[in-house]
């Protein structure tokens, strides 16, 4: 098992840390084309939107997601989407410590 470990490591210190990429609109709006996750063939409870929330969260700074979301509620989509177990993104990221620009941003749509 330590081999493995050892080489996991390897790699990641073999893997370059970019700062501060500039994402322009076609990749932010890539995540527009997101599909909620499916486990065993079914797709998770929750509405799609959720999903596709969540993942834009999860990859991007707080000035790109407030791109994302103008063009996700461009769209007509949901941004008060839930989870399976009822929650907005807004209130799923809540014990986040980084999360406040993020449910600022959620809330002002």
């Amino acid at each position: 098992m330590a081999h493995t470990t050892r080489t996991v490591l390897k790699a990641r210190k073999d893997k370059a840390k970019v700062l501060d990429e500039v994402w322009d609109d076609a990749r932010i709006k890539s995540f527009l084309n997101k599909t909620a996750p499916r486990q065993s063939g079914v797709t998770l409870p929750g509405d799609a939107d959720f999903f596709v929330l969540r993942h834009a969260y999860q990859a991007m700074r707080a000035d790109d997601f407030e791109r994302f979301l103008d063009y996700f509620a461009g769209e007509g989509r949901d941004v008060r989407a839930r989870n399976g177990d009822g929650q907005t993104l807004a209130q799923y990221i809540a014990p986040h410590a980084k999360a406040g620009p993020f449910i600022e941003l959620l809330n002002a749509h």
